[in-house]
């Protein structure tokens, strides 16, 4: 039966990606357009770009502000953009770091090293370059699990940890999640899916944009979208990102082993009401002793942009602790 309904799921996108001149026109929750606000913001702040190479990877990051180091981590359809907004805030009396992933965005796209656990010494060793010795971790969606193995593989370097609406692999009945049918793109890789997408790549990610928000026309803005897509346009990003989710097996591998090892720095988790809800929450009770689990309530899983007079208030409050 399983077997049967995930065909089913190959059919539809396989259906779906070839109406190639159908992407539709999605309501911005902003009149304005955010992205020119957003980078009016970067530059009124001084938000600095840089790029760094650490583990054999271009990393690029953002910087701003001065003070105890904070560390922003993006998930999979977004980059460190998703962050413009938050920075501000942060920046005020924290230095703020907020990188591209490893073959996201403006970083380096390579073969290999998508494991959650290498894309945590990634950040490390970018910090590390930096001369920063402790940090507090911020991690959405695929960028939470970087975030967890930051703090699990340098606890004693890590302040606090704070994790944003995905799950962690290995950790708990984390399978009840990775084989959901509706979550059909965590086993879409490989050369066939690259084809299919090539070129329809803004096709594909409206099923992240639209499917996890709690209502598609108040989620991410044009603006935002075409940002993204433009990112993951680049040759090798689509490539890159289906990385992210080959690697979940070894990923769980281990997870499971760090998490036998409990985190005590304090632990914020935010969960979308219309998304991962309490799952995120019970995982990290599993992994770690000082936990705060708030459900963020009429959100799915974009948080910062769906919720963000619930969120951002919370995040730097934890964070200025």
């Amino acid at each position: 039966m399983k077997g049967s309904t995930l065909s089913g799921k190959y059919l539809f996108v396989l259906f779906a990606l070839s109406f190639t001149s159908l992407t539709p026109a999605y309501a911005s929750p902003n009149p304005a357009d955010p992205t020119a606000a957003q980078t009016a913001k970067k530059d009124s702040v001084g938000i600095e770009s840089h790029d760094a190479t650490v583990n054999g990877v271009k990393i690029h990051y953002m910087k701003a502000g001065k003070g105890p180091v904070v560390v922003l981590l993006h998930g999979y359809a977004e980059t460190s953009h998703m962050w413009l907004p938050l920075i501000p805030l942060l920046a005020k009396n924290h230095t703020v770091i907020a990188p591209d992933l490893r073959g996201a965005g403006d970083s380096g796209k390579p073969d290999s090293g998508y494991e959650k656990k290498n894309m945590a010494v990634d950040i490390h060793a970018l910090v590390q370059s930096l001369g920063y010795k402790h940090v507090q971790v911020v991690g959405h969606d695929i960028g939470l699990m970087v975030a967890y193995a930051y703090a699990a593989q340098y606890p004693s370097e890590t302040d606090s940890v704070v994790l944003l609406d995905a799950f962690l692999p290995g950790v708990g009945d984390w399978t009840h999640v990775w084989l959901l049918h509706d979550l059909w793109h965590f086993h879409f890789y490989g050369e066939t899916p690259l084809k299919l997408v090539d070129g329809r790549e803004r096709i594909y990610f409206e099923h992240f944009w639209n499917d996890f928000a709690a209502d598609k026309n108040h989620s991410l803005s044009e603006a935002d979208r075409e940002f993204y897509t433009k990112a993951y346009s680049q040759p090798g990003g689509m490539r890159a990102g289906f990385e992210y989710f080959k690697a979940f097996p070894q990923d769980a591998t281990d997870f499971e082993a760090l998490a036998k090892t409990k985190l005590t720095m304090p632990m914020l988790i935010l969960s979308g009401e219309k998304a991962g809800g309490q799952f995120l929450i019970d995982q990290g009770h599993l992994v770690a002793n000082n936990v705060d689990g708030v459900i963020v309530k009429g959100s799915g899983h974009w948080l910062l942009e769906e919720a963000p007079d619930q969120v951002m208030p919370q995040l730097v409050k934890f964070l200025n602790r």
